[in-house]
C-alpha cells in the first residue's frame, strides 16, 4: 500500500515569496483590514482557533500565483504569539 502525505508535497510558507511589492491603493485599503482584525481580536481574545491575515499571499495552487487580498480570516488555524510569525498563508484542501 502506497503511503502518500501530500502535505509533505507542498512547499513550507518560508519557501514562498511573501512580497511583490505592489502598493496599496488607497488609504482605506489600509485602515479597513487592520480595523477589522483588530475588532476580532477584542471579541475573539478567548479564541485561539483563527487567523486574519492582512496583504498576505494565499497559496491554494503549487503551481500557480497567490491571490493576495486585503484581508481575510480562517477559522480553525492555530494562532501564532511568538516570533514565529506566518510570512504568507498555504490554504490546504482535499
Amino acid at each position: 500500500m502506497l503511503n502518500y502525505d501530500p502535505l509533505a508535497c507542498l512547499p513550507s510558507s518560508e519557501e514562498l515569496p511573501d512580497s511583490d511589492d505592489t502598493p496599496v491603493d488607497n488609504e482605506l485599503q489600509d485602515l479597513i483590514p487592520g480595523l477589522l482584525k483588530a475588532l476580532l481580536a477584542m471579541a475573539w481574545s478567548e479564541r485561539m482557533d483563527w487567523f486574519f491575515g492582512v496583504d498576505m499571499g494565499i497559496y491554494y495552487d503549487p503551481d500557480l500565483p497567490p491571490i493576495v487580498p486585503d484581508g481575510f480570516l480562517s477559522l480553525g488555524v492555530e494562532r501564532f504569539y511568538d516570533e514565529n510569525l506566518r510570512p504568507s498563508y498555504r490554504a490546504v484542501s482535499f
